[in-house]
């Protein structure tokens, strides 16, 4: 038997007018990448259906911020440079142990 999946939120109240609902939409969401100006159509976005807030959604958010990163496909490994291991010098000795 499986556990059904919780459905997402498709409305709740806006906080901004406190009298309008939330709902889901697909906008074009507009941002700055340095001097350029980058359009993303069909971005979701929570607009409120009285006052016209929006909030965009998070997880989208955090995608697209990813995507537009400048490190966006690199390794993000450090690379280590190798340790060079010195040469035991010959003719020294480590003293003995007093144990």
């Amino acid at each position: 038997m499986s556990i059904p999946e919780q459905e997402p939120k498709s409305t709740f109240p806006c906080n901004a007018c406190q009298a309008g609902v939330m709902r889901l939409q697909l906008l074009t969401y507009f941002t700055w990448l340095d001097d350029e100006m980058v359009m993303v159509p069909n971005f979701p976005a929570w607009v409120c259906d009285v006052c016209g807030k929006r909030e965009y959604d998070e997880r989208a958010v955090n995608w697209l911020t990813t995507l537009l990163s400048p490190n966006a496909g690199k390794t993000t490994l450090n690379q280590k440079t190798p340790r060079r291991v010195q040469a035991a010098r010959r003719g020294h000795s480590r003293p003995p142990s007093t144990e």
